[in-house]
């Protein structure tokens, strides 16, 4: 079973001062994920996370991994202008994006991040736009499927992402000829692993290419970016991923690969999201209805757009009734929310305890790709994000959305003033 980071008290003393729905996070466990990555690739001097901000954009959280020692991994120029705000500039920022507009790639100078170009064509398009870096990567995909032991991880030929290996050898001496000294290589190849040889063997593959760029270009390989694609187990019954197993397994291809090869002082980053944030962010959320038809039907104060992965995936959360977590799980439910959309439910034929209206329900593994993900369909509002602090207190780091902030994109005109003026 997983066990929720806060308890029945805690959340209604949380409920008190902020409604549900909202999303919360555990600084603690944030904390302790970030000192476990960098422990376990203690063994590589220039090894940074760059968190993936896609998977959390708040700044509150951001600060938090920024005293961890994190940079940050950015796709777009408002996650670029919230990094800078937040005091991340230069090598603390990766700039991985793909069909770039110019804007973006302008900032990202400006904040003089490393750019990790997505396509041959960016090249002309970049040193057009404001010259080539003198230290640069590119993204490398292989083409045809990822596999380990001889598991179909992902396809990679079906991605939309990155250089093929001809175009990336050709790149590489094109970049050359316009400046660029120093060279970063980049792939992701499978998403949400929960293998401990995924990194292991993407390693490998940099490796062995960042050797043959080196040899054949002369090029200067100053990092390896692993990316992110380390997941975690949504279910409760699996393994999770072992970080130190794969730091170590990390490590051994290295030192086969890239030491003999003179490229020891090579730095390893990773740009995480979901295995850094996922597991101490829970949605929380009030059971408002029930409904007896052909199914029986729970429904929640929240809906798809404070987490949108189970309709959009079909993904798997695991949910706790707080207060009923040792009661048996006798009843089958469809947890649903309120959305004109039959795709809007949490859970279906869910086995969990028996549901009574007011009981408080979490929902497991929403620290990233949670919030972020939301929308407004049907006019619904996006929730209040909460802070829970290491000694048990907690902050409202982003406030709940307002019908004044639904309608503030009108404000060229007065037809919703009456909405508008007084409750911004």
């Amino acid at each position: 079973m997983k066990t929720p980071f806060i308890t029945k008290e805690k959340a209604e003393e949380i409920i008190k001062q902020y409604p549900t729905p909202f999303h919360i996070y555990d600084e603690k466990g944030i904390r302790q994920r970030a000192r476990d990555l960098y422990k376990a690739f203690s063994w590589n001097k220039g090894f940074k996370e760059y968190f993936a901000v896609k998977a959390t954009p708040n700044p509150f959280i951001l600060k938090i991994l920024k005293e961890e020692g994190c940079g940050v991994d950015c796709s777009s120029l408002t996650e670029l202008m919230m990094s800078d705000c937040c005091g991340f500039s230069g090598s603390d920022i990766m700039f991985s994006s793909n069909v770039t507009p110019k804007a973006d790639f302008l900032k990202a100078r400006e904040l003089g991040a490393y750019i990790n170009l997505d396509d041959f064509t960016h090249i002309d398009y970049l040193d057009d736009l404001c010259g080539i870096p003198e230290t640069i990567c590119c993204r490398f995909n292989p083409g045809g499927h990822f596999e380990i032991e001889t598991q179909i991880m992902d396809n990679p030929g079906e991605a939309k992402y990155g250089f093929t290996r001809e175009q990336l050898f050709e790149g590489f001496k094109v970049l050359q000829q316009k400046g660029a000294k120093h060279f970063g290589l980049h792939a992701f190849l499978a998403s949400n692993t929960v293998s401990n040889a995924y990194y292991p063997k993407l390693a490998r593959i940099l490796f062995e290419l960042a050797v043959e760029l080196h040899e054949k270009t002369g090029a200067d390989i100053k990092f390896v970016n692993l990316s992110g694609g380390v997941g975690i187990a949504y279910e409760p019954d699996k393994p999770q991923n072992d970080i130190f197993a794969i730091g170590e397994g990390v490590r051994k291809a290295f030192e086969d690969i890239m030491v003999p090869a003179g490229l020891g002082d090579v730095a390893i980053f990773t740009e995480l999201g979901r295995y850094m944030l996922a597991p101490f962010g829970h949605l929380v959320a009030t059971c408002t209805h029930h409904k007896h038809t052909y199914k029986e039907y729970v429904g929640l104060d929240a809906c798809a757009c404070n987490l949108m992965r189970p309709a959009m995936y079909g993904s798997y959360h695991h949910i706790t009734v707080l207060g009923k977590e040792n009661a048996p799980c006798d009843h089958k439910y469809d947890v649903t929310g309120g959305l004109c959309e039959n795709n809007d439910k949490f859970a279906i034929d869910r086995m969990l305890p028996e549901i009574d209206t007011g009981d408080i329900i979490v929902i497991h593994d929403t620290g990233a790709h949670g919030f972020s993900m939301g929308y407004n369909y049907n006019g619904k509002l996006r929730s209040a994000e909460i802070l829970l602090h290491e000694d048990g207190s907690f902050d409202m780091i982003r406030r709940a959305e307002t019908p004044a902030d639904y309608f503030a994109t009108f404000d060229f005109t007065d037809i919703f003033d009456k909405y508008t003026k007084n409750n911004k």
